[in-house]
């Protein structure tokens, strides 16, 4: 076996310039790096940085109208990509380079079926028959450990919960067996045991063919337990760049620190809520069930998603729910807030039975109870302006006239941290953080006594996840008002929370104060979340562990 002093790079990136058009603005400047046959590699930083535009210049899949520098050269088995002609480079793409993408919904076709996208690039690429295409399509799925993959080869992509789309788009680009994959954010806005189920196949996979992984995150955690080797992206520049555990655990450039700083850490939440105050929301043997799909003759099986739940939260106190996806948290969330009716069981509010419908009993009590959601783009309305939106539950308040709404809405921004000329923006125009921000605007701009938090900073990047969750924890102790802080994020839950309810499958399994939760975890499932949570490790005996583990299975 030669030594890693001899071994020539498989990917080779040298002065590589993305510019807005020929001599515009750059996004991706001077960036130097080289990747080996069968090691892994990452960008890392926060969105902007230029670490995806950098990945996809790669293979020469920028939008327009994003261009590469004629300076530049990315050189690949010895050819310089940048050179080759069209038809060369589409031959190259998924044959010997292959690309998984952010969101595997829209990456993947939705009217074609699982097993005509799969057979794609085998069509394409490789002379085989249609039989041999389904036999080897089959063996991919039961190799990705899909249940009855023959079915799954039939269905469509909007079939599959989000971890199972994402396995599906890495067997379809596997099937080809390239030697280099680009792997974009895999894991983002995954819960904890499916991100490290995607990571560790993708680990295993790309061991077993000797594949290289170009890896872009900005989960700092992840990457130390995943990655040998890191570069530090800013503005588009390479900052620092080396062993993630050198990297990470002593950073050398300002920047990096910055990243590091900003990874959650245990607060000083614990202590809000008091055992004999009355509670402010209690849930007692609640049961939520879904109907089943319409059928030519009936309906399916009806899904229970909460099977029987106890809950209270205290006045002012932060209550996390955790789980997977699927466990049914966000399912209870919402019927605490009147959304989802309960199949039986109760919740009250304030001692009174929570209300559904819009009579003035619901009103009044969705004055005091609001919910930021998960994808504040979705629920921002696109129509509307920011000042809008952020005041329109003010026009519920008899006793506030209109100037009264608008200095309420300047008060609220001040404190969200928006600057004043934001007002006059529609949501598109403002950055994933930023909405967050209107959303946590709007659900505090009343006042309200309950705010249920659902997966507030799943899709964010460190640096503006830290900036989210410190907002969260400054307003509560400004205002009082208590917090249902609904997340799969265990680092966010440990940052924020003063209690933690774990749930699986619709159940309450364990719930205690957070510090023994963390520290003395009672049941399996608690245990199994906090092995899969990828916290950054200070010391790092355990960075590139993962990939060792699954080398070594």
């Amino acid at each position: 076996m030669l030594a890693e002093t001899d071994r020539s790079p498989l990917l080779s990136v040298r002065n590589l310039r993305v510019e807005v058009r020929p001599g515009g603005v750059r996004v991706v400047d001077g960036l130097d790096f080289d990747l080996r046959a069968g090691d892994m590699l990452a960008l890392v930083g926060e969105s902007g940085s230029g670490k995806t535009m950098a990945a996809r210049a790669v293979l020469n899949l920028l939008p327009p109208p994003l261009v590469i520098a004629p300076e530049s050269a990315i050189e690949f088995e010895g050819r310089d990509l940048t050179r080759l002609e069209p038809s060369v480079l589409r031959q190259i793409r998924g044959a010997r380079i292959g690309m998984v993408f952010q969101e595997p919904m829209v990456s993947l076709n939705p009217s074609m079926t699982i097993g005509e996208q799969m057979a794609e690039g085998l069509r394409l690429h490789r002379s085989l028959p249609a039989a041999e295409i389904r036999d080897r399509s089959l063996a991919m799925l039961e190799r990705i450990r899909i249940q009855n993959p023959g079915k799954c080869l039939a269905a469509y992509p909007h079939e599959f919960s989000g971890g199972m789309r994402q396995r599906i788009m890495l067997a379809s680009v596997m099937l080809l067996k390239p030697k280099l994959l680009i792997a974009d954010e895999p894991t983002t806005a995954l819960d904890t045991l499916v991100q490290r189920d995607v990571l560790d196949l993708m680990v295993e996979l790309t061991q077993e063919n000797g594949t290289a992984v170009l890896l872009i995150s900005h989960d700092l955690g992840m990457v130390s337990h995943y990655v040998r080797d890191v570069v530090v992206m800013r503005q588009g520049e390479a900052v620092e760049q080396g062993r993630s555990a050198d990297v990470l655990s002593a950073p050398r450039h300002e920047y990096t620190r910055k990243l590091v700083d900003a990874l959650p850490r245990r607060g000083g939440a614990g202590t809000r809520g008091n055992d004999e105050d009355e509670p402010l929301v209690e849930v007692q043997d609640v049961v939520i069930d879904y109907p089943g799909r319409a059928r030519l003759f009936g309906r399916a099986e009806a899904k229970r998603a909460v099977h029987g739940v106890d809950l209270t939260v205290k006045r002012g106190e932060t209550l996390a729910l955790v789980g997977a996806s699927g466990s049914g948290k966000t399912t209870l969330g919402r019927a605490i807030m009147g959304l989802v009716r309960p199949s039986s069981g109760s919740i009250a509010f304030r001692g009174q039975p929570v209300a559904l419908g819009s009579g003035p009993v619901a009103r009044e009590q969705r004055r005091n109870m609001q919910i930021i959601f998960q994808d504040p783009y979705s629920s921002l309305d696109p129509r509307q302006r920011i000042e809008q939106i952020v005041g329109e539950p003010l026009k519920l308040d008899p006793n506030m006239g209109r100037e009264a709404r608008k200095a309420r809405v300047a008060e609220v921004f001040a404190e969200v941290g928006l600057p004043a000329e934001f007002m006059r923006r529609l949501p598109h125009q403002l950055s994933g953080g930023q909405r967050q921000r209107v959303a946590i605007a709007r659900a505090i701009v009343r006042r309200p006594a309950f705010v249920v938090a659902d997966e507030p900073v799943s899709a964010l990047d460190m640096t503006v996840q830290k900036q989210i969750l410190l907002l969260i924890r400054s307003l509560q102790e400004r205002y009082g008002f208590a917090c249902l802080f609904v997340s799969h994020d265990l680092g966010a839950v440990e940052q924020v929370a003063d209690r933690v309810a774990v749930m699986q499958d619709g159940r309450i399994v364990e719930i205690g104060a957070r510090d023994d939760i963390f520290d003395r975890p009672r049941h399996e499932y608690t245990r199994t979340l906090l092995d899969a949570a990828m916290l950054l490790d200070r010391r790092f005996a355990g960075a590139g562990d993962r990939k060792k583990e699954a080398a070594n299975a």
